[in-house]
């Protein structure tokens, strides 16, 4: 061990981070994807989980993932590209992309590793990607491992970004790219004006789906909510939110997925997912199939939500889906009001910097379509609560 660097800078790192009020710990939780959870020993109310149609422990997922487990083990083995196949996977692929409206699909260890595929697979350093300056982490990521030169244009300003794709007009290869569905803000992408601006130069479309995914356009997301399905080059996504499983998908032309399979980094290079997991995805994406209203209910009960946040005089900051945030500005009362809500049974992710801009800290409500009617009374009590006690 390096002692000179590990006393020189990483204590004193940590020991700086631990003084601040963006230090993270685990929380102590117990069935962290469940409706309810022991937090500490304490039963909340579970606002924090992405199992947006609470299918994480749904019959039908768990009996599919006993029975790949007990026919084919716990682990794959391998990258799919050397033993780690399995027919699970090409089902599901297959599934997928028929279901997306899509000629192929390709299923990655995660959403993050999706959209580390995409771009070290599509992108390179004669490439220009535009990407919205909220876009995931992830997104970000892929485009500064593939080399290329990444453009953030003002968060949903298309004006913003005609303005720059008319500056890069002589750059050849260009790539547009964004959440359809916000993760912080609980907003939603102009994807019809993005489509036309992608058109008119010549730029590649890839759209993430990860939290529209199951919810909106009758579980398909918000392209194909949008009649856009065609009109998007790539489609990506993941299975682990409200498909309650694990993993990550990009869907499109046989091409793209053909560059995807003999490209993308973090797939030709991860252990494919293994057997229970794939059996868990197919069957919630054949339950979402079949039951195509999850996603309407979730949406109604959003807005009654949302509606009772606004009403008590909260900013929700634009959301108009499941994910709803409440400002609170500063990391210090996002944590404060974050503890109040505990204390009234509710369990709600308190989000600083750096995950959201700095100044702009915030509780985020996740909400699932498996809340009760006991719930929504629940949430509202407890807000109004809040309100009077924390923010008079």
């Amino acid at each position: 061990m390096s002692t000179s660097f590990f006393g020189k800078y990483i204590v004193p790192e940590a020991a700086t981070l631990r003084n601040t009020d963006s230090y993270r710990t685990i929380p102590p939780i117990d069935d962290g994807a469940a409706r309810e959870v022991l937090y500490g020993g304490t039963r909340l109310l579970n606002l924090a989980s992405n199992n947006y149609l609470g299918l994480s422990s749904h019959p039908e997922l768990i009996e599919a993932a006993t029975k790949a487990a007990t026919r084919h083990g716990c682990s794959s083995g391998a990258s799919r590209l050397i033993t780690g196949n399995f027919a699970l996977a090409e089902t599901l692929e297959a599934e997928l992309a028929t279901f997306k409206h899509q000629e192929a699909a390709l299923v990655t260890s995660s959403g993050y590793a999706a959209n580390l595929a995409v771009f070290t697979a599509l992108a390179d350093r004669h490439t220009v990607v535009f990407s919205d300056r909220l876009n995931h982490a992830s997104i970000i990521d892929g485009v500064l491992l593939s080399g290329a030169r990444l453009v953030r244009y003002r968060h949903l300003d298309m004006g913003h970004l005609e303005r720059l794709l008319a500056r890069e007009a002589l750059v050849d290869k260009k790539i547009i790219v964004t959440d359809s569905v916000f993760s912080m803000d609980g907003d939603v992408a102009p994807l019809a004006r993005l489509v036309e601006l992608g058109k008119a130069h010549g730029a590649l479309i890839v759209v993430d789906e990860a939290h529209a995914m199951g919810v909106l356009g009758r579980g398909r997301g918000l392209t194909a909510a949008l009649g856009l399905s065609e009109d998007v080059d790539v489609h990506v996504g993941t299975l682990s939110k409200a498909l309650g499983s694990l993993g990550g998908y990009v869907a499109g032309r046989v091409e793209t997925i053909e560059l995807l399979r003999n490209r993308g980094r973090s797939f030709i290079f991860s252990t494919a997912l293994p057997p229970a997991v794939l059996g868990a995805s197919l069957a919630a994406l054949r339950h979402i199939k079949s039951n195509p209203g999850l996603g309407a209910r979730l949406m109604r009960l959003s807005k009654q939500i949302r509606d009772h946040l606004i009403g008590l005089g909260f900013d929700t900051m634009g959301s108009t889906t499941q994910i709803i945030p409440v400002s609170c500005g500063r990391n210090r009362v996002a944590l404060h009001a974050q503890a109040l809500l505990r204390a009234e049974g509710l369990l709600v992710a308190a989000v600083r910097p750096p995950t959201v801009p700095q100044g702009t800290a915030r509780l985020r409500l996740s909400l699932r379509a498996d809340l009760t009617d006991d719930d929504l009374k629940r949430i509202r009590l407890g807000f109004s609560r809040l309100r009077v006690t924390f923010f008079p």
